[in-house]
């Protein structure tokens, strides 16, 4: 009987050191990072067409660029976008916001002057503005309440991206 005992307890003592732990339930929060591939501006960031006759809606039209960039200007327009448009948007990938690297392929330069000094109004009546709203999950550009000379900085600055 003792040796059947010793068999039993012995046999049971296999088993359960082959079998997987049993997960605890942990209380609170957890989460696991796993890598994701980033989409870049190459990757097409957005769904929405391109669209450059779509001058928008605001105080800007019939804007165009100098061949050659101003760095003074661009250098003002990199510092006010570091200060306000970081949180949403950065160059190569998307974010709360759209890539910005070359935005100026894409939209009219009017057309994203406009969503910068008045991204509200733009959401209110543009088509572009209110399909980018609808694919970036219905994230709003705040106002920031720019100058048009900042506004214009800030172009300046995109255009060097």
């Amino acid at each position: 009987m003792r040796k059947l005992f010793v068999v039993l307890a012995l046999g049971g003592l296999m088993v359960s050191c082959g079998e997987k732990k049993k997960e605890e339930k942990k209380d609170g929060f957890e989460m696991t990072r796993t890598k994701t591939e980033e989409k870049t501006v190459e990757a097409k960031s957005e769904g929405v067409p391109v669209d450059m006759d779509n001058e928008g809606v605001g105080p800007f039209k019939d804007i165009t660029f100098d061949s050659e960039i101003d760095t003074e200007l661009a250098a003002a327009g990199e510092a006010k976008f570091n200060a306000i448009c970081t949180a949403c948007h950065m160059a190569e990938q998307r974010m709360i916001g759209p890539a910005l690297k070359g935005v100026f392929e894409r939209r009219n330069p009017a057309w994203v002057m406009n969503m910068i000094i008045g991204p509200d109004k733009m959401l209110k009546e543009d088509p572009v503005a209110k399909a980018l709203y609808e694919e970036y999950n219905k994230a709003i550009m705040l106002n920031q309440n720019l100058s048009e000379e900042d506004t214009r900085a800030v172009a300046e600055y995109l255009r060097t991206l």
